[in-house]
């Protein structure tokens, strides 16, 4: 895969500049036909493919490009028919239209986000929910620590941010739909043709330092960023996900790119057991979130529950173990691993006894700078090894011995040299062939002085020299170093032409920098320099890869603008860093007025965007109208708002009123004063009004108010049905004299009164003027005519008409008044001739009761043994129905003997056989 900057130097017709603008004909058809290049660039005007500007703007240029006969069309103006130069002249606008527009889509495409790239509030809004989907696992489940994930949110970020992730071999933004590569060592991304070219090419290179082992050997090839080394077998073939589990993994929008969106599962390092919970992300596993139960390190405290991650503690308390001196113990707290070396210091002797010095208790073992010197066992020498340990031992001079030459042995005292032999030394030279023929001898052997024939180093030459001398001829090798550009040039090369010393040169990927490597064969390592992308102010910066600071977006900068206002303002409103102008200002004008003094509480016009006036029109339909043109100028101030409170004409309120607009005015209400008659309003509208008398107040009108014309109106006494015979006056009405028809408390005599005297009499007046001074004709509860005169409400109940009265059996009769009747005050009671009288009709009652009663018995039992006899089967003939004959048995004749002669008998069969048993 090539550098975006490689392929525009193929010069594959691709315009990809940002504002390419395509010259365009008369007819708005660019120049060179519909054969050019495709417009890519976002300035583009025209474009062949199927966008915004392709066949639908191509179309109407192509059909006016020639006639129907094959010729050229005719400029305007040069037709004699002026139907014709009209439609050629629309058509013209039609094609230059639809041109502008395709121009101004494209425009709008480039300054956009591209495709992948959303909008920040949307892309910041869905990022944060995909992150929070990450993380859910590990927080919620395990309860893990949200800081603990700040490395692994990095690289989600980096994923997320267009531009942020490059690929370092071929310094191209890497998409989401594109096969990648993730580095096992620096989780760094790279484009999967990317990092399989630069594996075969890193294998090619090593193996081909020599031809000897070119292609056997399995060379390993390293990760362009880290240089962690890879085998040949794990170069990568396949697109898989972060976690490893799914291969080409589909695109998702909601989920980071390049992942499964499963569960990591993968195992932290180092080691511990567990697995990943977060789903398939970027970047290093976060620590293990996991609890375990473990101790400190000393062992001493109790196990207590920490994370996994975090699993190696310590209690702070003394180590207490023994240090290798062994007689001090360690004094610092738990820690891990072996105890430090002991700070304490001693005085410690030598190995050999001589010395004592004061050195660290760490390292009692310790040799002097003296000699031994003890006499050796033979008692000629003594021992010259420096101060060491144990026996001296023997004399190196005593036993056997042999000659320089090694041939001869002599058995001499440690007091003598050992002689030579005589005979040749026979010593290989430093040559390596020929040996040495003088007689034996002590010291080094001389130089080899015989001549040979010897061969150069490249093997192209022989000469006869001495053999201690070296042969190079003066042939320079033609070979081609590992480069491939340069010869070798060494003189007499044997074959192994070294590596090209000459320095590569070449422009890296950045456009930036020259490779400062050695000459090499196949494409130079990435740009090692970054490059950082600030804001305008400097303060916010992303750091990315030289050479993609051009494509990259400015980071979003939180400092506040420090430009100086543009307009009358001291300071302007606070708003971020940004580029190009600042926007406009929205603080209050607070100018003074002129005409009322107050302040302008408008936002800042100084520096409003007006439309331009009176511009050059077009001379003719060739030339293209330019777009309305806005200057910025300083608007005047608006008139003052400021609310100024204003009484009406009326004086019925104070109403606020801008301060421009303040005189005076109508509320549109009824005016409302009291007119003369002190019984209606002035029901014209709010109007000024004259006041005669200042005292009176407001409410009273005045000479521009209506004049009541109206009658009275005024409510009548109650009971009055008559209307006030006078105009609408002020003041009470005068009594009403008219005669009023009523009727008396009898409903029956029709009477005639003065409607003033009803209507001012009390309650004992009227009943005074309503009655007909005849009896009431009502009749009492008891039935008896009311004996008072005519009179309201109900009649009193006090009749004392006589009534008769008896008592309960109804033979003494008596007359009383009604009244004491009706109230149970009196009473007539029966005497004693009355009640011997009841006394004699109860007994009469009792005896007829008891006969019918005893009538009922028999007549009862007559039916019982009517009802045995039937039976029975007997049948009595009898003429008489109504007579039945009673016969009694002879049991029921003679029970009353029976039964005490059958007592008897019993009892004296029972003592019979009591006393007869015994």
């Amino acid at each position: 895969m090539d550098a975006p900057w490689r392929q525009v130097a193929a010069g594959r017709g691709r315009a990809r500049g940002r504002a390419t603008a395509v010259p365009l004909s008369g007819n708005g058809v660019p120049f060179g036909g519909a054969g050019g290049g495709r417009a890519k660039g976002s300035g583009g005007a025209v474009s062949s493919g199927p966008g915004p500007g392709g066949a639908a703007a191509l179309a109407p240029a192509g059909r006016g490009q020639r006639s129907a006969g094959g010729e050229a069309p005719q400029p305007p103006g040069a037709r004699g028919e002026d139907g014709s130069e009209l439609m050629s002249q629309k058509k013209f606008e039609e094609i230059k239209k639809s041109n502008q527009a395709a121009a101004r889509k494209l425009l709008e495409e480039h300054c956009s986000s591209s495709s992948e790239e959303e909008g920040d509030e949307d892309l910041e809004g869905k990022q944060g929910k995909i992150v929070a989907n990450t993380f859910t696992t590990y927080t919620t489940h395990t309860d893990g620590d949200i800081h603990e994930l700040e490395r692994t949110k990095q690289y989600l970020n980096e994923a997320f941010q267009a531009g942020a992730m490059t690929c370092l071999i071929c310094i191209a933004s890497v998409k989401r739909n594109q096969a990648v590569w993730s580095c096992s060592g620096c989780f760094c991304i790279f484009h999967m043709p990317c990092i399989q070219k630069w594996a075969k090419d890193s294998q090619f290179l090593v193996s081909s330092v020599t031809d000897d082992d070119f292609g056997k050997k399995d060379y390993p090839w390293p990760c362009p960023k880290c240089r962690f080394e890879y085998k040949r077998s794990e170069t990568p073939s396949r697109y898989y996900c972060y976690c490893g589990k799914v291969e080409d993994p589909p695109l998702d929008p909601w989920l980071v790119p390049h992942s499964c969106g499963q569960v990591c599962e993968r195992e932290f390092k180092p080691s511990c057991g567990h697995k990943c919970l977060l789903l398939c992300h970027p970047g290093p596993c976060p620590p293990c979130p996991k609890m375990v139960t473990t101790t400190c390190y000393c062992k001493k405290a109790k196990p207590i529950p920490r994370r996994c991650s975090a699993k190696q503690w310590s209690c702070q308390l003394p180590c207490g173990r023994k240090l290798l001196c062994g007689h001090h113990k360690c004094e610092n707290p738990c820690h891990a691993g072996n105890c430090q070396p002991c700070p304490r210091v001693s005085r410690q002797k030598c190995v050999c006894g001589k010395k004592v010095a004061e050195r660290s208790c760490a390292s009692p073992v310790w040799h002097c700078d003296q000699v031994c010197g003890k006499t050796l066992p033979c008692g000629n020498h003594t021992c010259e090894q420096v101060c060491h340990v144990g026996a001296c031992g023997e004399c190196p001079r005593s036993g056997k011995r042999s000659c320089p030459c090694q041939k001869s042995k002599f058995s001499l005292p440690c007091t003598e040299d050992v002689p030579t032999c005589g005979d040749s030394c026979d010593k290989i030279l430093e040559c390596g062939i020929h040996r040495c023929s003088q007689r034996c001898h002590r010291g080094p052997c001389e130089t080899c002085r015989q001549e040979v024939e010897k061969q150069c180093r490249c093997g192209k030459h022989t000469k006869r020299m001495p053999c201690h001398k070296p042969y190079l001829c003066e042939t320079k090798c033609v070979k081609m170093r590992d480069c491939q550009k340069h010869q070798c040039r060494r003189k007499c090369c044997p074959g192994n032409c070294p590596p090209c010393d000459q320095n590569c040169g070449r422009t890296l990927g950045c456009r930036n920098h020259k490779c400062p490597s050695v000459c090499h064969r196949g494409s130079c390592y990435p740009c090692p320099e970054t490059v950082d992308v600030k804001c305008n102010c400097g303060n916010a910066k992303v750091t990315v890869p030289c050479g993609r600071e051009r494509t990259t977006r400015p980071p979003k900068c939180k400092e506040l603008c420090s430009r100086p206002p543009t307009c009358h303002h001291a300071s302007q409103e606070k708003h971020r860093c940004h580029f190009g102008p600042c926007p406009p200002c929205h603080q209050p004008c607070q100018k003074v007025l002129e005409k009322c003094g107050h302040l302008c509480p408008e936002s800042c016009h100084d520096q409003a965007l007006v439309k331009q006036t009176g511009r050059h029109q077009p001379s003719g339909p060739w030339e293209q109208p330019a777009e309305p043109a806005f200057i910025q100028t300083a608007l005047p101030c608006p008139p003052c708002q400021v609310p100024i409170p204003v009484e009406c004409l009326g004086k019925h309120e104070v109403s606020p009123l801008p301060c421009h607009a303040v005189g005076p005015y109508s509320c549109k209400r009824l005016c409302g004063r009291m007119l003369r008659c002190q019984n209606h309003t002035c029901m014209k509208e709010c109007h000024k009004v004259t006041e005669v008398d200042s005292s009176t107040g407001k409410n009273k009108a005045g000479p521009e108010c209506f004049h009541c014309e109206e009658g009275c109106s005024k409510s009548r006494p109650a009971g009055c049905p008559h209307p006030c015979v006078l105009p609408c006056h002020p003041g009470k009405c005068p009594p009403c004299v008219q005669m009023l028809r009523i009727k008396c408390h009898c409903k029956i005599t029709s009477l005639y009164v003065e409607c003033r005297k009803i209507t001012t009499a009390d309650v004992s007046e009227k009943n005074l003027l309503s009655c007909c001074k005849n009896q009431c004709p009502k009749e009492l509860p008891c039935g008896h005519r009311c004996k008072e005169m005519c009179h309201p409400g109900e009649c009193p109940f006090n009749c004392n008409q006589k009534v008769k009265l008896r008592c309960p059996c109804k033979r003494i009769k008596r007359e009383l008044p009604c009244n004491k009747v009706r109230e149970n005050q009196v009473s007539v009671e029966c005497d004693a001739t009355c009640k011997e009288m009841k006394r004699k009709a109860s007994e009469v009652k009792e005896a007829e009761a008891n006969a019918a009663l005893e009538e009922e018995k028999r007549r009862q039992q007559a039916e019982l043994e009517a009802f045995e006899n039937r039976l029975k089967g007997r049948r009595k003939k009898s003429r008489k129905r109504d007579e039945v004959a009673v016969e009694l048995s002879p049991w029921q004749k003679y029970k009353s003997y029976l039964l005490p002669v059958c007592a008897v008998v019993v009892a004296v069969l029972m003592w019979y056989i009591f006393h007869g048993v015994d």
